[in-house]
């Protein structure tokens, strides 16, 4: 999350980077066009207007980069959410299968115990019906269960 959310600030940081580019290009473009419509004759103004060009073209440039930059990160960015999101929902499956799991232990162990206490209650009918002898032979049959 750390990760996404330090990207997300760089995108930020890029796409206000990419306006302001954009919008320096555009006022280097109509100044440009403000230079050409005068008259191109004089020396300053083609020297200007030259200059005009090479900036309009070093800032395209540079916009074309941005834009390369701020779709991969976008990209990844995506790819981190759809990682995030597909861990969530194998956690989300494995708890289920704990609880699951557990909701069987507790039962087994209730049954179990039932079973024990059944045992113990059919022991405690044998010995009071056969005497000593059947006790001590049930005793051993416990044991050995």
């Amino acid at each position: 999350e750390l990760q996404v959310d330090e990207l997300q600030r760089l995108l930020a940081g890029m796409e206000k980077e990419h306006r302001s580019l954009l919008l320096k290009m555009k006022e280097g473009e109509a100044e440009l066009g403000r230079l050409r419509s005068v008259e191109g004759d004089k020396l300053a103004e083609q020297d200007r207007s030259a200059q005009l060009e090479k900036e309009v073209a070093m800032l395209r440039e540079k916009i074309h980069h941005l834009d390369d930059m701020l779709k991969s990160q976008q990209r990844k960015v995506r790819q981190m959410i759809e990682q995030l999101q597909n861990s969530k929902s194998v956690i989300q499956a494995k708890d289920a299968a704990i609880q699951e799991l557990k909701e069987k232990v507790a039962y087994l162990e209730a049954e179990n115990l039932e079973m024990h206490d059944r045992i113990e209650h059919l022991i405690e009918k044998q010995v009071s019906r056969g005497g000593h002898s059947a006790r001590a032979r049930s005793k051993s049959e416990h044991v050995s269960r």
